[in-house]
């Protein structure tokens, strides 16, 4: 554990990438196969689930430190991160642990299982035995919300420097649904598996934002566009008469949606089809907030299944008759799945193809970018056409161009504290519009939750009024004078039965302080429907 928690000070104290890729370098070189796995783990997201609820933990580390629990929550509340304040109040001794990463954590699995006193017992006597930085560590990892600043393609890039195997081939090893308890280093790492390759997805090519004109791409008939479509990211695979459908985030997904269970004996084994899934509702896209009511469904009703389908809007192949093709150019890739659509199109299976656009001029591609909210998606996709499927985000052959977000002046109503380096500021903040009651009163009503767009500057002169203009707290939260007006950016929007104000925004953020504007000047609810196309 001591060698674990040193590294995660190192990447937590640094913003520098070649300093965070030389600390998991030398780390991955020196420790022990079954602590690199758990490693690799912990920063590709695959944490062993919470044995204890937060409640507790404050209780009893409270009780550790033998301090009033007002006092214990000011902290938090100052601190803004739990592990860090159990951290700092509870009291260093001589005591030490030479735990290795992996004892924790299998303790922490077994933990889950135990009556309430085995588990303060056991938190109390580590928390005494470990200092500072490994008792944050621990209860990060008992909290389960261990969030680093390491992507991990950096992570990957170190392991591939220490262990000398490919990054593209490590960057596949890891997908899919390995188990830290279970895989050995060896078997994850430096063997080649070929049971794994049933369910195994390949590594997601990413876009990056256009900068600057989009003329600076060059020839126009050099690239391919397409819409840019606001569901999930994903790629279905068909090998030996199964599916699997595994999101962006690697989490399989299949169970989500049976409606693509069609495909198999439809669409041949061995394909594997880059797409998104978007809700359906209608037979016509519907928004994200359609689709946020298949998410996260641990089943899936029959009414539900009618009411809001999905559907698989395709825009690559990446395997096609059990072949990696990924490295055949764009187009031939297209065309592959293009006659795959055309010999199922009949089968009225929910596969639908994203349109391949050749554009003779950046003026024809604007003026296609400007359809987008019509067609329901963020903008466009801008694919060179002997661009291969690469790994990771990659500049140089794909680009997304997404249009200018939808814009809104709004009212700062309520905030809490941030995290990390703006613990102690007031830097999440919710904000409200002008709506008129059932007196025909005008009022302020919530609609939308920001923290991010400010200079630090700007953050802190805010978190000086909010201090200076708080009317009440409810726990971590402030209500306050309503007197500063933001301009809101978002990506869209939809109607929503669970929000008060009646609707819901996509990626709100600050784009600026009006100050020029006074509260009466924000707009309302209203101003807001009207942006629904």
């Amino acid at each position: 554990m001591k060698n674990f928690a040193e590294l995660i000070k190192a990447l937590d104290s640094s913003n520098k990438t070649t300093i965070k890729v030389d600390a998991l370098t030398q780390y991955f070189k020196n420790a022990s196969p079954e602590d690199k796995v758990w490693t690799i783990a912990i920063l590709s997201h695959r944490r062993p689930p919470r044995p204890v609820n937060t409640t507790l933990l404050r209780l009893w580390a409270n009780e550790l430190a033998n301090i009033p629990m007002w006092l214990f929550e000011e902290s938090y509340h100052i601190v803004g991160d739990l592990a860090e304040t159990i951290a700092l109040i509870i009291p260093t001794t001589k005591e030490h642990s030479d735990k290795s990463l992996t004892e924790y954590l299998q303790e922490i699995i077994a933990l889950k299982k135990k009556t309430d006193e085995e588990k303060r017992t056991y938190l109390q006597e580590n928390w005494l035995a470990l200092n500072y930085y490994e008792r944050f560590v621990f209860t990060k990892l008992i909290t389960g919300s261990f969030r680093i600043g390491v992507s991990q393609k950096l992570m990957t890039r170190a392991l591939s420097k220490a262990e000398n195997v490919d990054e593209d081939a490590l960057a596949y090893k890891l997908m899919g649904n390995w188990d830290p308890n279970k895989v050995t280093f060896q078997e994850l790492i430096l063997d080649e598996q070929s049971s794994d390759y049933l369910s195994k997805p390949y590594p997601f090519y990413l876009a990056y934002p256009i900068e600057g004109e989009v003329s600076n791409l060059g020839n126009p008939e050099d690239w391919s566009v397409e819409h840019k479509w606001d569901g999930i990211r994903s790629q279905t695979i068909i090998r030996e008469n199964e599916i699997f459908v595994w999101s962006r985030g690697e989490e399989l997904v299949t169970d989500k949606y049976p409606e693509f269970n069609a495909f198999v004996g439809n669409i041949p084994n061995g394909t594997v089809i880059d797409a998104e899934i978007l809700a359906f509702p209608n037979d016509e896209i519907g928004t994200f907030n359609d689709l946020q009511t298949r998410i996260g469904r641990k089943t899936t009703s029959v009414a539900l299944l009618k009411s809001n389908p999905v559907i698989l809007k395709a825009y690559d192949l990446l395997e096609w008759q059990g072949n990696d093709i990924r490295n055949l150019p764009y187009l031939e890739r297209r065309d592959l799945l293009e006659n795959l659509f055309e010999s199922v199109k009949d089968k009225n299976l929910p596969f639908y193809i994203s349109e391949k656009k050749i554009l003779n001029s950046w003026e024809d591609v604007a003026t296609e970018r400007m359809r987008a909210r019509e067609m329901r998606s963020e903008g466009l996709m801008i694919k060179h056409k002997n661009s291969t499927y690469q790994v990771g985000r990659k500049k140089g052959d794909w680009w997304k161009w997404k249009l200018e977000p939808l814009v809104i002046d709004a009212v700062l109503t309520y905030a809490m504290r941030g995290s990390g380096r703006r613990s102690n500021l007031f830097t999440d903040y919710t904000f409200a519009l002008w709506q008129n009651n059932e007196k025909g009163e005008r009022e302020l009503v919530t609609f939308a939750k920001a923290y991010s767009g400010l200079t630090d500057a700007e953050f802190r002169k805010v978190d000086d009024f909010i201090k200076k203009n708080t009317i009440d707290k409810f726990g971590p939260v402030r209500s306050v004078t309503p007197e500063l007006v933001f301009e809101i950016g978002f990506e869209g929007i939809a109607l929503s039965k669970r929000h008060k104000s009646g609707v819901a925004t996509r990626f709100p953020r600050i784009l600026r302080w009006r100050l020029d504007k006074k509260i009466e000047d924000a707009n309302s609810i209203e101003d807001l429907k009207s942006m629904i196309v």
